[in-house]
């Protein structure tokens, strides 16, 4: 029986319970004709769904409403507010607005006696632990505070502008705070000029007015290339130095010797890396099998730089490399997870000197398959450092000097294995978005030179398959041994993002016949059957964009881009705190010495700190990619007025992102230099369409664009369209679509203004806007 209030109208539970029963999107309407609801029962009904997803029990996207993604139990939330009770309030602090609606609200729970590290205050930044709440009124979920990440922020990053009468104004960095000039007094720019990159303290905050600040810190002028990867440190809280204890214990650290380990040192391990790489943490060795129960198989080896010995648990240089998490890398610089004595120096698999690995050593069947692997704590010591395309061309009969005595003994047995187990991978059939990647290169002045787009090598696919190898042979090592490890996961994509994906692949007539468990193969069967058409890369977008995003958890549920069920983190302990995790579990498991995980480190603990990592993981990718908007900005700055052609990266209601082809750079065309007529947002094609004409604008189509301005310090570039769109196919399905878009913006069809005025006056009130502006491109939906 359906539950009923005093009132005869449905009570909250009851309603929950039906939008949780019916996967997928329901709406009012649905909900009404469920509980027997009249019209005049519509707006109690309306203004409870705004209230349960205010709350976040549902999703609320446009007229429908869904059931919110979970939250996992451990995760970093922002304390945004208070409630009438004069609660603390938080918000997850990775959200995805578009895709997933409104974040849940997360009710903090605070102790009486509260731990150091876990008192917290509006504006914070808070590690927390979560689960469901029982309350039929309130926050979807309650949370306890783990630990308190960052306090409120009193500085802000920005660009000094002086003015005439001495002192100066703080334009924001920060897109969020771009509005928010601050005022410099004159006794306050401590010596800024005009165009400087600063960090200035908030002295006053007015209720009227400009607030004012103090100048903190000159960071250099915004003028020079070389300064603009500082705004992305600075903005997104990247650790530049480290602490002097943790620099002291790097200058101490002593080379690794033979004491506690097997003698490696006569394989000839080889490192294959980019040109430019400065830290050489793996390097492989591979030899056909003797055993003659395997014949046709393969010994891979796979070594990697032993961190763990120079890195223990609860030292400075442990804490530093887990408050970064990462390394981070820009065009210009690197900001290492560990001090270059470490990285750089004692862990860095240069040739001819001994050095210190954690290897695996794998055991490959003639299908391509391991058949079985044991991990050795070595003294190694690298024949030869190559990069990707020196090993591909000795193997297509180019070699030079150092590669051609290397040719037969070591590269061509790296190979044979390589298409060995090329043969599995391909059987397990992963995800296949083998997606470009640019790379900006730069002139000796820190300016931009090109940019270019590296080929896909069989030698980058050779390693990056060991290393995907040597991966699942730690996982499965370390849950032989029943020991707690930091897994890199990946989610299936949700039943939302594949209906959605069905919905447009139908306006193309592109079957995706879903049966039985969801598998990459599905995916890849349909971007087989469009590789060489025009539609290739607007699918291959829509693709992308259904994944979920990769991350670290000390749950498995497997990484589905890979299509492999167990999966953890093993082989660049240099620049991810995560792998060295897994070193410190697997000394631990196996009894190898010392710098092992300690007996303290529970799933719980490791939760937190994997929540963390990839917390920091993204706010690297972040850093990242705005310090490359903003150098390619800066780039054409001074080409406004040119011309070039590009390709549709995003469709919103704000408008078009064009990636240029030459740059690989972002820009927007807003919805209003269209044209003169009114342009729907078509959401299941991906397309804006006009209403009079019929023009399509869709992801994935190419365009001809001028460029109207570029802002570098906000790495923001405004195009105008010079293509004409596609007339857009008409179907009965177009129509009932236009239609409905008709109704849901009035006015704007001339037959229906003639008709009845009255009522789309009344209609317009309180229509909301275009909506929020924000990036169609993504970057990368999971990674390995």
């Amino acid at each position: 029986m359906k539950r009923k209030n005093d009132r005869g109208f449905p009570d909250r539970n009851a309603i929950v319970a039906f939008i949780k029963a019916n996967h997928g999107k329901v709406g009012t309407r649905e909900i009404a004709r469920e509980f027997g609801l009249k019209n005049a029962d519509r707006v109690e009904l309306k203004r409870m769904l705004r209230e349960l997803a205010d709350d976040g029990i549902i999703k609320k996207k446009r007229h429908k409403v869904s059931e919110p993604e979970s939250l996992p139990p451990t995760l970093l939330a922002d304390i945004t507010g208070r409630d009438s009770d004069g609660e603390l309030i938080a918000s997850p602090a990775e959200w995805d607005e578009v895709e997933s609606g409104e974040p849940p609200k997360i009710l903090i729970e605070m102790p009486r006696r509260p731990k150091p590290g876990t008192a917290a205050g509006v504006g914070d930044r808070a590690l927390l632990r979560v689960e469901r709440s029982d309350e039929e009124e309130g926050p979807a979920y309650r949370g306890r505070i783990v630990k308190v990440i960052d306090k409120a922020k009193s500085r802000i990053l920005g660009v000094f502008r002086s003015l005439p009468e001495g002192g100066g104004r703080l334009i924001p960095v920060d897109k969020k705070f771009a509005d928010r000039e601050l005022n410099i007094a004159k006794t306050e720019t401590q010596g800024a000029e005009d165009g400087d990159l600063v960090s200035v303290d908030i002295v006053r905050s007015r209720g009227f007015g400009l607030a004012s600040g103090r100048v903190k810190e000159k960071l250099g002028s915004v003028k020079s290339e070389k300064a603009i990867s500082l705004i992305a440190i600075y903005a997104h809280d990247i650790p530049l130095q480290f602490t002097p204890a943790a620099e002291r214990e790097a200058e101490a650290a002593e080379p690794a010797n033979l004491k506690g380990r097997e003698d490696w040192r006569d394989v000839p391990l080889v490192t294959i890396d980019p040109p430019d790489a400065k830290d050489h943490d793996d390097a492989v060795h591979a030899q056909p099998d003797d055993d003659p129960n395997n014949k046709g198989g393969f010994i891979v080896n796979v070594a990697i730089a032993d961190v763990s010995f120079y890195v223990r648990p609860g030292t400075a240089l442990d804490r530093d490399g887990l408050d970064r998490g990462n390394s981070v890398y820009f065009p210009d610089r690197v900001v290492p997870m560990l001090p270059e004595r470490i990285s750089n120096n004692l862990c860095s698999l240069v040739p001819g000197e001994p050095r210190g690995a954690l290897a695996v050593r794998m055991v490959i069947g003639p299908d391509g398959r391991k058949r079985s692997h044991t991990f050795h704590r070595i003294l190694m010591r690298s024949a030869a450092k190559l990069h990707y395309a020196q090993a591909q061309a000795a193997i297509d009969g180019r070699p030079d000097d150092t590669t051609g005595p290397l040719l037969d003994p070591i590269l061509k047995p790296l190979y044979a294995a390589y298409a060995c187990v090329k043969r599995a991978r391909d059987e397990r059939d992963p995800l296949n978005l083998d997606l470009p990647e640019r790379k900006i290169l730069l002139k000796s002045d820190g300016t931009v030179d090109r940019v270019v787009v590296p080929e896909r090598l069989d030698a980058h696919k050779l390693i990056e398959e060991f290393m995907i190898l040597a991966n699942v042979a730690a996982a499965e090592m370390l849950e032989k041994k029943s020991l707690p490890l930091i897994y890199r996961v990946h989610d299936e994509p949700t039943l939302e993002k594949v209906h959605a994906l069905q919905e447009f692949l139908e306006t193309l007539d592109v079957p995706f016949a879903k049966a039985g468990a969801l598998r990459p193969t599905l995916f890849n069967r349909v971007l087989a059957q469009l590789e060489g058409h025009d539609y290739y890369p607007l699918v291959s977008e829509v693709v992308l964009r259904a994944q979920a995003q990769a991350e670290y958890s000390s749950e498995n549920y497997g990484h589905f881009g890979l299509n492999l069920r167990r999966y953890a983190h093993f082989t660049s302990p240099i620049r991810r705190y995560a792998d060295l995790v897994v070193h410190r579990a697997l000394v631990r498991a196996l009894g190898l010495g010392e710098g092992a995980l300690p007996d303290s480190e529970t799933p719980e603990t490791l939760g937190e700190v994997a929540a963390h990592i990839s917390l920091t993981e993204r706010r690297a990718m972040k850093a990242e990619r705005e310090t490359v908007d903003r150098l390619i900005a800066h780039h054409l700055a001074d080409r406004i007025g040119a011309t070039f052609q590009g390709r549709v990266s995003g469709v919103t209601r704000a408008g078009l992102f064009v990636k240029l082809s030459e740059t690989g750079a972002d820009g927007l065309i807003p919805i209003r230099s269209l044209g003169t007529e009114y342009f729907n947002y078509d959401e299941s094609r991906h397309a804006l369409v006009g209403t009079r004409s019929g023009a399509m604008h869709q992801l994935g189509d190419v365009v001809d664009v001028r460029l109207i301005e570029a802002a570098p310090v906000a790495g923001a570039l405004r195009f105008e369209l010079l293509s004409a769109g596609e007339s857009a196919p008409r179907s009965r399905r177009d129509f009932r679509s236009q239609r409905k878009s008709f109704k849901a913006h009035p006015g704007r069809s001339p037959k229906q203004k003639k008709r009845r005025p009255e009522k789309q006056k009344k209609s317009r009130k309180g229509k909301k806007g275009q909506g929020k502006k924000g990036k169609g491109a993504k970057g990368n939906a999971w990674t390995q």
